[in-house]
């Protein structure tokens, strides 16, 4: 068994922790500073943002969705998003299979 204290766990913000990366999946702790955004982006695979800490703002295909702690946002693969941090934000993103069938990890 593997665990983790999100909320106590050393995560400098632009510097996202690997916590486990296996073939069934990979956990990535990142620290969101208050007015901080990760850009629109995607990945190839399935996406789940789940918000330990603080409080996101979501948007994708032009809804806008607020959430804090418990908040878990899932996205299908090549899905595009961008997240903003309306106060300071921990976040677990795992990415499901990793690596995506046919990308190198």
């Amino acid at each position: 068994m593997d665990t983790w204290d999100i909320a106590s766990l050393d995560v400098e913000p632009s510097h996202p922790r690997v916590l486990h990366s296996e073939p069934e999946g990979r956990a990535i702790a990142i620290n969101l500073p208050a007015g901080e955004q990760m850009q629109e982006h995607e990945t190839h695979e399935h996406a789940y943002y789940v918000v330990a800490g603080g409080e996101i703002e979501v948007e994708n295909r032009g809804e806008t969705i607020s959430g804090g702690p418990g908040f878990v946002a899932h996205f299908e693969p090549h899905e595009r998003r961008e997240l903003s941090a309306k106060a300071d934000t921990r976040l677990v993103l795992i990415l499901t299979p990793y690596p995506a069938p046919g990308r190198k990890s």
